[in-house]
């Protein structure tokens, strides 16, 4: 009987290791909106980390959060650096591209609680008197990854974060006017 058991287990694990395998490897988040603002003010809000303390949802999760900035004040090259509790762990985004009032790109390296890296992107166009932004979040699942995600909805759970704060950007930029 407890042979059975065992055996009936060792499957079990083996088909959800094979299940979990077979998720895909990449990920892509992606939220937009327009924002009544030209397009080099909205871009202003992201080229320089200093700015995200007044939009970034994550800003706003541990007001007590070490911080610090390294490089460069903006553009390619700037580095922000974080460490606070839980809801936001700690790791450094660094700038890697910046193209005035179109794109920026920056590497994410997470530390904590789980170490990964990802890649943001803020597209910027412009339509008239606004600005359209998208901003994506693309990386890799590692196969512990891949298993958090069969139970956890990443679209949801970053997507809702990164809603907030393209919203809370375009309240920013727009008061900026």
């Amino acid at each position: 009987m407890l042979k059975k058991i065992l055996i009936g287990l060792v499957v079990v694990v083996a088909l959800f290791a094979i299940v979990v395998a077979l998720q895909p490897s990449e990920y892509r988040v992606a939220r937009s909106t327009t924002v009544s603002a030209p397009a080099p003010d909205v871009f202003a809000q992201v080229n320089d980390f200093r700015n995200w303390e007044g939009w970034s949802p994550w800003a706003k999760l541990d007001p007590a959060a070490k911080s610090t900035f390294e490089g460069p004040p903006s553009g390619q090259g700037a580095v922000f650096t974080w460490s606070g509790n839980d809801k936001i762990g700690e790791g450094r985004m660094t700038l890697t591209e910046s193209r005035p009032a179109e794109l920026v790109r920056i590497k994410v390296d997470f530390v904590k609680p789980f170490a990964g890296t990802s890649t943001s992107q803020f597209a910027f166009k412009p339509e008239g008197n606004q600005t359209a932004i998208t901003w994506s979040t693309s990386g890799q699942h590692n196969f512990i990854s891949k298993a958090i995600c069969m139970f956890m909805n990443m679209d949801k759970m970053l997507g809702g974060e990164m809603e907030k704060g393209l919203a809370q950007m375009k309240s920013v930029a727009e008061a900026g006017k």
